[in-house]
């Protein structure tokens, strides 16, 4: 029942709270961004959503206009704390975890939730997944989830992807309080934000 109905109602009734101080927030953000390298103030992602759907993923843009895009090789996103690519600004919200906030609307407008695998890059055709990356993809991606409270970036792609597919099997109410506890703390001691 919570999988399936309230764990919906909290997305929309949080987000709906939270949305005049993110709006706020990005404001604030948006203007320092222009300041220090101009617009776009959005760094817009297509992202792969619940069911292998497709849709377009917000960020405060923390990089320099036209960086060019760099994987590790595993395939997920280049992350070093000494990354050229990244502005003034970017800097500073990257350590915050400002530049997530705009997700919120995601979450408000159902393509998101707050507790969920981190959405995933569409690199490939989704027939073309293998079952692990498919079974993380049975529930909404989450603007936090289980491998990035617990271990944000200190793991392997390979080894996120096996834990995302346990909460699958485990969402409940009790999982996403502690997730979303995990996550404040882990944001505020700034823990794993950068790959080793």
């Amino acid at each position: 029942m919570y999988k399936q109905i309230f764990k919906r109602v909290l997305d929309v009734i949080v987000s709906l709270l939270m949305s005049p101080f993110v709006l706020i927030i990005t404001i604030i953000c948006g203007v320092a961004i222009i300041i220090d390298d101009g617009f776009p103030v959005f760094y817009v992602a297509k992202r792969r959503g619940i069911y292998g759907s497709t849709f377009n993923m917000y960020k405060l843009r923390s990089m320099k206009n036209n960086s060019p895009d760099i994987r590790d090789k595993d395939g997920s996103t280049f992350n070093n704390e000494n990354d050229f690519r990244l502005t003034k600004v970017g800097k500073i919200i990257r350590k915050l975890s400002i530049d997530e906030l705009p997700q919120v609307f995601n979450v408000l407008i159902g393509e998101m939730s707050f507790v969920g695998p981190r959405p995933s890059l569409v690199s490939r055709e989704y027939s073309e997944l293998n079952e692990f990356s498919k079974k993380r993809l049975e529930v909404l991606p989450g603007i936090t989830g289980y491998s990035q409270a617990y271990f944000r970036n200190s793991i392997t792609q390979e080894e996120k992807i096996q834990k995302d597919c346990w909460y699958v099997e485990h969402v409940n109410f009790i999982t996403d309080v502690k997730i979303v506890c995990k996550t404040v703390k882990s944001v505020l001691s700034r823990k794993n934000i950068y790959k080793n």
